[in-house]
């Protein structure tokens, strides 16, 4: 069986541009230039990541990077966190900014919130470029995030489906046949 998909254009690339600009400002005038140390979530928010990071002026900011995996090539959560690669820094007593790309169930969030928490931060906000209630099952606070999506499965601008079209500058909603 195969499967045929089609995009349908959900968020422009000068949409993504102004959100992430937005929450850079935000970010900024939080922190004033307070040491943060914001770590990306990879894969998925690697795009949003760089561009977030290059519009925040704070000379004490440190970039991470840290793998995990929850999704395998589905479009739902298999509940079962799986750390694929933790952060380098040292976050005792100091100020983490999760950037993620997606959050929706919270489940992924939660445990990761919970992990830095217990190795010492001194404060854990979490950014996220779309949060998307829908699938809503773990209470999370999202302290800044650039879209409020209730449905659909979106890809592009780091997101993906089966690791696919990651590389698109613009979001779109994929429909999925099944042939």
């Amino acid at each position: 069986m195969s499967e045929k998909i089609s995009l349908t254009l959900k968020i422009s690339k000068k949409e993504i541009e102004d959100a992430v600009i937005k929450m850079a400002k935000e970010i900024e005038k939080d922190y004033k230039d307070e040491p943060l140390i914001c770590i990306c979530i990879l894969k998925g928010a690697v795009l949003f990541f760089t561009d977030l990071v290059r519009n925040i002026n704070n000379e004490n900011l440190v970039i991470d990077f840290m793998r995990v995996s929850s999704y395998g090539n589905g479009t739902s959560s298999t509940y079962d966190l799986k750390i694929k690669k933790d952060i380098e820094s040292d976050i005792q007593g100091k100020n983490v900014l999760i950037v993620e790309d997606i959050i929706d169930s919270g489940f992924t969030m939660s445990k990761l919130i919970e992990h830095f928490n217990t190795k010492g931060a001194k404060s854990v906000k979490v950014c996220a470029l779309i949060n998307k209630e829908e699938r809503r099952e773990v209470d999370v606070n999202i302290d800044y995030y650039g879209f409020k999506l209730e449905s659909g499965f979106i890809v592009g601008y780091g997101l993906d489906y089966a690791e696919k079209y990651r590389q698109l500058p613009e979001i779109f909603e994929v429909a999925i046949e099944e042939c």
